[in-house]
């Protein structure tokens, strides 16, 4: 290792994994280990696990956006870490389990949030990077963004990235990423539902803030409700789902800022939010 190197590892060591910012209700998290490919290490996994439950019970913040430093957005878990425990009494399976289990709970964090989560994506997002953007509610790529499950190639199939992947995109589609683990280019992550725009790379920040400032703008009472019914109505058989988005409508009908954005349509003017 050479001094140059050495000195640059030691200032990462330094730097805080995950950087918070704030613009005028939008919460913008970045993934801060450039060095690392961004890779989901044990500190990023609790640092974003906490800024996301953070951020959900914050009235400050409207709408939270997941972005990255470097050139890749996530190359998914840290390997390093991973295969220091190899070494371990019972070959890394109690520190693998606990992993896994810290890592689900972080991207169910994510799909809980009561905050709309939308991933600014730029580079590479593999494995559980992948899956981190399958997780979130919205996803804007770059132009030069790529896209894959690769785990098959290393003889670790991507179990839990496939649990977001194909919550998002058909089944065969995700079948085809799982089993070949090939990139997919943002174009083809975008018909296949994983992205919903692809802008150019230098372009990127500016688009997802634009979007994030749209849904910003919306009730904040109004999203919570909604992103909740979302998710939870995935789950059920369609009489089930109707029955129960039925029950969401009469209790969102009933909130205050239901009315004043009713009123507001009919008196054509713009509605005044109490997120209530």
């Amino acid at each position: 290792m050479t001094a140059t190197t050495a000195q640059a590892e030691t200032r990462a060591a330094d730097e805080p994994v995950l950087l918070q910012e704030h613009e005028g209700g939008i919460l913008r998290l970045t993934l801060n280990r450039p060095a690392a490919r961004n890779g989901l290490s044990e500190a990023l996994i609790s640092a974003l696990h906490d800024a996301v439950a953070e951020a959900g019970a914050s009235p400050a913040v409207r709408v939270v956006v997941i972005a990255a430093n470097g050139p890749a957005f996530s190359a998914g878990h840290d390997l390093k870490e991973v295969t220091a425990h190899r070494g371990d009494a019972d070959r890394g399976r109690a520190y693998f389990a606990w992993l896994m289990e810290r890592c689900s709970a972080m991207m169910q964090a994510v799909v809980h949030c009561r905050k709309p989560v939308i991933a600014e994506v730029q580079g590479v997002a593999s494995a559980a990077g992948c899956q981190l953007v399958a997780s979130c509610d919205l996803a804007v790529a770059g132009a030069g963004a790529r896209f894959c499950t690769p785990g098959v190639n290393i003889g670790l199939f991507c179990s839990t990235p496939m649990v977001a992947l194909s919550r998002n995109v058909a089944r065969k589609h995700a079948m085809e990423m799982l089993l070949t683990g090939e990139m997919m280019a943002a174009d083809e992550a975008m018909r296949m539902g994983l992205v919903n725009r692809v802008v150019p790379d230098d372009g990127l920040t500016e688009a997802t803030m634009a979007l994030a400032r749209t849904v910003a703008s919306k009730s904040m009472a109004t999203v919570a409700t909604g992103k909740e019914a979302f998710y939870r109505q995935l789950e059920m058989p369609l009489e089930d789902a109707y029955a129960y988005a039925s029950r969401v409508m009469v209790e969102n009908m009933l909130i205050r800022d239901a009315e004043e954005g009713i009123g507001a349509f009919l008196e054509k003017r713009p509605p005044n939010w109490e997120d209530r």
